[in-house]
């Protein structure tokens, strides 16, 4: 079993609690659409620095060379998530475009993942479609700047929340390998 897979298989437990994080922060960013650039900034900060902490725990967890993907994912979190504890009163432009580079950076070392375990694992286009999604963020927020916090909550949002429910999937499917000892398809959640 390569490396990164067996990392997977042995902590889809921390896979399914970033989703459920992701959606959690999806659906309050949702719900509340008004609040005040204040609150996102600590929401989004406290959700890119669990994400992160997790990830580095996926990397510490994890042999092999490939356990350098999460902590680079990790370390992406921690510091955007540090970056908007720092400085709150950022402003919405600033906020905007720490979150774009994020996602964009993200959706790279999402779509990195996906190529390299490409030959482990059947269906690699689960992990594809989240880079994809991450860079899309990225990439709109850093084209439309001009867009109102309305939209860049309802957004960020909605990513969080189809991010989250991909890694829950993913997560549970890599129970589901672990325990069978079988061949990884992705694209199967049962």
């Amino acid at each position: 079993m390569g490396a990164l897979r067996e990392l997977l298989a042995r902590t889809w437990g921390l896979v399914v609690f970033r989703g459920v994080i992701g959606v959690l922060f999806g659906a309050l960013a949702m719900i509340w659409p008004q609040i005040t650039l204040f609150a996102l900034v600590i929401m989004f900060g406290a959700y890119a620095l669990v994400d992160g902490v997790v990830a580095i725990a996926m990397g510490v967890a994890g042999r092999g060379g490939e356990r350098w993907l999460m902590f680079l994912m990790g370390l992406l979190g921690v510091a955007a998530g540090v970056i908007a504890f720092v400085w709150p009163g950022v402003t919405a432009l600033v906020l905007l475009y720490l979150i774009a580079f994020w996602a964009f950076l993200s959706g790279l070392t999402y779509l990195a993942a996906a190529w390299r375990l490409r030959k482990q694992i059947s269906n690699e286009w689960l992990l594809a479609l989240t880079g994809v999604a991450s860079l899309a963020l990225g990439v709109v927020l850093l084209l439309q700047p001009a867009t109102g916090a309305l939209a860049l909550v309802f957004t960020i949002g909605i990513f969080a929340v189809v991010w989250g429910v991909l890694s829950i999937g993913l997560g549970i499917r890599m129970r589901t390998v672990s325990k069978q000892g079988g061949s990884i398809d992705v694209a199967q959640f049962s």
